[in-house]
């Protein structure tokens, strides 16, 4: 699939802007599909352990931290690119109490700040699609996981229908992403850093039905709320609405969805 000129920079800038708040009210502050009930199954199908120390890549609000912290008794750090996500992170930590258990710092998840075997698990929730080199994602990330320990997370993958070039161009253009893997290369990748993988579930169907939830969250009940975090712009919001429908229509036909994986290193 072709890869998009899309950096980082142009990631700080949707969460820098309303772009960023949009999204949370729409997907809450966990922003990615299914919220807390798709956290809960991840880390209950990685078997998730009291004790164990965690590495979020892409922590965004910090939001999986403060979940996994909270009902797995596990100590969380966070690494996210974005300035303002890792602030707000830092900062509701410490309104939960949790900053002592929590540590965020700012960065690269292709170049993760930590010495080799530091975690038991490495977390990620609809996340890595914001990222180019996902080969060096997964090979960090194993880097610093402890032998035997877990990589787990979820994606915005393409579907097995696959995208056209020209599909693929406008979705990832709308949502800033340089690429979606699919569920074939994401696996590759697995095997290419010798993880035993563990887990690997097409949730394209669900997904679905969550983009169509979206959607109707938006024109049913929250477009005041989108249209003043968007300065009241409404050729925006229905530009906005277009694209997410398309995306809708594209996750029924199979050619975009979300997968869940599990690999042991």
């Amino acid at each position: 699939m072709e890869r998009l000129d899309i950096s980082l920079k142009n990631v700080n800038e949707v969460y820098d802007g309303p772009e960023g708040v949009l999204w949370e009210l729409i997907m809450g502050e966990q922003i990615h599909v299914g919220g807390f009930k798709s956290s809960m199954m991840l880390a209950q199908n990685a078997g998730i352990q009291p004790g164990w120390r965690g590495l979020d890549l892409c922590s965004a609000l910090g939001a999986g931290c403060r979940f996994l912290v909270k009902n797995f008794n596990v100590s969380m750090c966070g690494l996210d690119g974005t300035q303002t996500m890792h602030a707000k992170a830092q900062a509701r930590a410490q309104e939960e109490g949790l900053a002592d258990r929590i540590e965020f710092k700012l960065g690269d998840v292709t170049e993760i700040p930590w010495v080799d075997n530091t975690f038991d698990f490495v977390w990620g929730e609809d996340a890595w699609c914001y990222v180019n080199d996902k080969a060096r994602l997964i090979s960090e990330a194993t880097r610093v996981l402890k032998p035997g320990g877990l990589l787990v997370f979820t994606d915005w993958i393409e579907g097995a229908a696959g995208l056209s070039d020209d599909e693929a161009r406008r979705i990832n253009s709308f949502m800033k992403f340089p690429y979606m893997e699919n569920q074939k290369g994401y696996e590759k990748l697995f095997a290419d850093n010798s993880l035993t993988l563990l887990e690997s579930t097409d949730l394209t169907e669900e997904y679905a039905g969550y983009v169509d939830l979206y959607i109707k969250m938006l024109v049913d009940q929250l477009s005041y709320d989108a249209l003043k975090i968007i300065g009241d712009n409404l050729e925006l919001f229905q530009a906005m609405g277009g694209e997410m429908a398309f995306m809708g229509e594209k996750a029924h036909e199979g050619k975009m969805g979300r997968g869940r994986f599990i690999c042991r290193k």
